[in-house]
């Protein structure tokens, strides 16, 4: 409805001194004095804007005065600035009260203190003030019914706005915070609203009211502008927020805050965006790098393992089935005990393979625990329910367009083998925490420690994923049933530590050879291996010492033998030493790496493989 400005007999004229009549829920002066029109626009003519329009920071001081107005009856302040039409501060002091008859109207006198004697102004304004009074009561019939007196001036502002008292009780709020919130006025007036929109942080954390910055406002006097928080709407759903806690005062008297917030969940949203624009650029060199590193770690090992050592039939015959699956995409199950070479010949296959000239990725199942298996193999994105801090891209996102070899497949965890299962079928992957899948094209080459008789008795190994994996059988022989391949194999890792190490290559006697033809090597070649390292630190002059599963060492006359687990025992022992040694350090000069002979990615998976720990070496 429109609202007719008094008649000229009204009492305005006739006041001396500049008087606004101000309808506080739509922000709209619905009439003022000659004075009042001058001493705001600088003409009697202008006609009068929203007087929002006239207040700048002071606005939520001013919505608080008025505020004070409604539930007093009366309210009186000095400390209000305005902003003149012609851009110009002006400092005033109010004078308000509540017009009889209209509750969402207010009369305010203004008295500029830079043009008026102060003891003879107040005195002047308060009685003109009373006479006023009475005679606004004749012109109650021109104002419409409104709501509550200072909705329009917090209406008209785009930002949310509320107050709380000194107990944290809601005591108004804006349409602009109403419509961000989805709370109405009735849900929040009277309630303690930070149990409401501000009980929790993003990541689930309960947000206690002490720790919360706008109680702080009111509690400690300060004001607290916060760039990053979030606010919870009414549906559960929430709104990231910046926001400014400001304290308010009655007559001096600490009273609650005033809280002015700007929604910026879109804003967050955009930058995330170009975050993750920019993560998946990142993630592609990631990519490119962690690839690299794979065939890093790749050239670090022995050159031996780039070549199948020996002569015996058992070795043809897996030189030949090699070649044959090589050149197709077929998927190959390689089987034998625990270090005879299961990883080499994954490598051999690729090696000569049409996806050579992309990365074979190694996953060894057994070196995860269970619940870091699906991460590793699938990937993740930030956020995602294993508390993922960034994208991460899985071993079989990595091993697109190569081979991705599945290392003592056995040890999968049941449950993983089928999710496994349905991405290698459907040729597909999805990262944990994300919707979107990701075309694969992989080769899978697998080992498993057990024979076929125990995979078909056990329950660890799904029956389909062996029928999947188990196209193209190929089986390892043990060390101990070639016999004939240890003096040549003996002979070019022995070759290989001292190289290494920088030691004098000592002379493989024959007698040497038929005590390392006699021992049994549960270890296999990996034993061997580690026979030899050791043979190579432990030699010198030339004269080959090898120590095999005994304590005490051993010339050519004698026989002693060290376990599989001794060895490790003693590898594990030499590289902690080496740790101590160098406070920890692995690359470098003064390293570790550099101290054993040899490169540190392969110290460094050495570590990771026996599990040592700084508190080992500490």
């Amino acid at each position: 409805m429109t609202l007719d400005l008094p008649p000229p007999d009204s009492l305005l004229p006739a006041i001396p001194h500049p008087v606004i009549v101000l309808d506080t829920r739509r922000d709209r002066i619905v009439n003022w004095s000659p004075e009042a029109a001058d001493l705001l626009t600088g003409s009697t003519a202008t006609p009068p804007a929203p007087f929002a329009q006239y207040l700048g920071e002071d606005l939520p001081q001013f919505i608080v005065f008025l505020d004070a107005v409604h539930h007093r009856g009366e309210g009186w302040t000095r400390d209000v600035t305005l902003t003149r039409a012609d851009g110009t501060p002006l400092r005033v002091e109010l004078r308000a009260q509540p017009v009889p008859g209209q509750p969402d109207h207010v009369a305010m006198i203004l008295t500029d203190l830079h043009a008026f004697d102060r003891r003879t102004e107040q005195a002047q304004a308060a009685e003109i003030f009373r006479a006023g009074l009475l005679e606004w009561q004749r012109t109650e019939t021109f104002f419409a019914e409104l709501e509550r007196q200072n909705q329009l001036i917090l209406n008209a502002a785009g930002e949310g706005i509320y107050g709380v008292n000194a107990e944290g009780k809601t005591t108004f709020v804006n349409r602009a915070a109403q419509e961000m919130l989805g709370w109405t006025v009735e849900d929040l007036l009277g309630h303690d609203i930070h149990s409401m929109i501000h009980h929790h942080h993003l990541n689930g954390e309960t947000y206690h009211s002490h720790d919360c910055p706008i109680y702080r406002s009111f509690r400690f006097e300060q004001v607290h502008r916060i760039e990053d928080e979030v606010f919870w709407r009414k549906d559960g759903k929430p709104i990231r927020v910046e926001y400014v806690s400001t304290p308010i005062y009655d007559q001096q008297v600490l009273a609650g805050a005033v809280v002015i917030f700007r929604d910026i969940t879109e804003r967050k949203e955009n930058e995330r965006k170009l975050r993750d624009a920019l993560d998946e650029v990142a993630a592609l060199r990631d990519r490119l790098e962690q690839e690299n590193a794979y065939l890093q770690e790749a050239i670090s090992t022995e050159r031996a393992h780039h070549n199948i050592i020996g002569t015996s039939p058992a070795i043809r015959q897996t030189v030949q089935r090699i070649d044959l699956v090589a050149n197709t995409d077929a998927t190959v199950l390689i089987s034998g005990e625990t270090g005879t070479g299961k990883s080499l010949v994954a490598a051999a296959i690729h090696k000569v393979s049409s996806r050579a000239r992309r990365p074979l990725i190694h996953f060894k199942c057994s070196s995860f625990a269970p619940e870091e298996v699906e991460a590793e193999l699938y990937g993740q994105v930030r956020g995602a329910p294993n508390g993922a801090m960034r994208d991460k891209a899985g071993k079989l996102e990595l091993a697109h367009g190569g081979t991705l070899f599945l290392d003592d497949v056995e040890d999968l965890p049941y449950e993983i083998q089928g999710k496994l299962l349905s991405a290698l079928q459907n040729s597909a992957v999805t990262r944990l925490g994300d919707t979107r899948e990701k075309p694969l094209d992989i080769r899978v080459i697998a080992s498993t420690r057990l024979t076929e008789a125990q995979i078909r008795r056990s329950s660890r190994f799904r029956e389909d994923l062996f029928l999947f994996l188990n196209v193209f059988p190929i089986t390892c022989q043990p060390l101990r049933d070639r016999q004939e391949d240890i003096p040549l194999l003996a002979a070019h890792l022995l070759k290989l530590a001292c190289r290494r190490l920088n030691r004098p290559e000592p002379v493989l006697t024959e007698r040497v050879v038929g005590q390392l033809q006699s021992y049994d090597w549960p270890g296999n070649v990996r034993e061997l291996h580690n026979v030899m390292e050791r043979a190579a630190i432990v030699s010198q002059d030339r004269k080959l010492v090898v120590e095999l599963a005994s304590t005490a060492p051993m010339d050519q006359g004698h026989t002693p033998f060290r376990t599989e687990a001794q060895m490790t025992e003693l590898m594990r022992a030499n590289l902690i030493a080496a740790l101590r040694e160098t406070g920890g350090r692995v690359s470098g000069p003064s390293g570790a790496a550099a101290l054993l002979g040899i490169k540190p990615t392969t110290l460094a998976s050495r570590i990771k493989t026996l599990r040592i720990t700084e508190e080992d070496w500490a």
